[in-house]
């Protein structure tokens, strides 16, 4: 049985009140269900698998990964040949991160159950220590393992895409990003469900304002190798 980011009635009242088109969407989606990976080591794997790659390419590749390896950890990872992990549908630079960050977890050198205790960007910036993680990997590990309530990704395409969807913006720059951030705050991941949700479609017949020029450049973006 999964595991579901856990939210309720206190953050979507904060979200109604603080943003009336979100609250919106919100009464037309409904709870959303989006499974998370409590163990951080392979939420952190789970991570590198779903950079700069569709969100059903990542389902696809975890799901031969757990298939194949059963549960993931530092042994596991270290003990299966490179080729090996290939076969699952992963670049040769991300399983060179997968084998870094298990080898540093092995040492001692990296210690995973520790970031628990982390305030948000010193968490940032102890990830960023790892090879192959940057700021997305590491949001992605607080949304969907530590499930901490106020994290939003600027560097999410389907986030900036729900935004622009959701507002009729045809581009999303950091200023306004900054702006819908402190609107959600402190509730800014459950408002990143609801954007997810909106990219994917979950509202009937609401379009992508964005050019066809950016459209293209985005799915160039999320489909480049690492």
């Amino acid at each position: 049985m999964g595991v579901y980011f856990e939210y309720g009635e206190k953050e979507m009242v904060h979200l109604k009140a603080r943003d009336k088109r979100l609250g919106e969407a919100i009464d037309l989606i409904g709870p959303v269900r989006r499974e998370v990976v409590p163990d951080l080591f392979e939420a952190l794997i789970h991570a590198i698998v779903g950079q700069q790659i569709a969100t059903k390419a990542q389902q696809t590749i975890w799901a031969r990964m757990r298939a194949g390896l059963g549960k993931i950890t530092p042994r596991v990872i270290q003990e299966t040949a490179e080729t090996d992990l290939q076969a699952f549908g992963l670049s040769f630079r991300k399983v060179g991160y997968m084998k870094g960050a298990a080898a540093r977890a092995l040492s001692g050198e990296f210690d995973v159950e520790a970031l628990r205790s982390l305030p948000d960007d010193a968490l940032c910036a102890e990830l960023a220590r790892l090879p192959g993680v940057g700021v997305w990997t590491a949001e992605m590990l607080m949304t969907f393992s530590l499930q901490r309530p106020d994290v939003i990704s600027y560097g999410d395409l389907a986030i900036q895409r729900g935004l622009r969807m959701l507002y009729r913006h045809r581009r999303i720059d950091r200023k306004l990003f900054d702006k819908y951030r402190r609107r959600y705050a402190p509730c800014a991941t459950v408002a990143s469900l609801y954007l997810w949700a909106v990219a994917g479609g979950a509202i009937a017949g609401l379009t992508d304002p964005a050019s066809r020029t950016a459209l293209r450049r985005e799915t160039k973006q999320k489909n480049r190798p690492e």
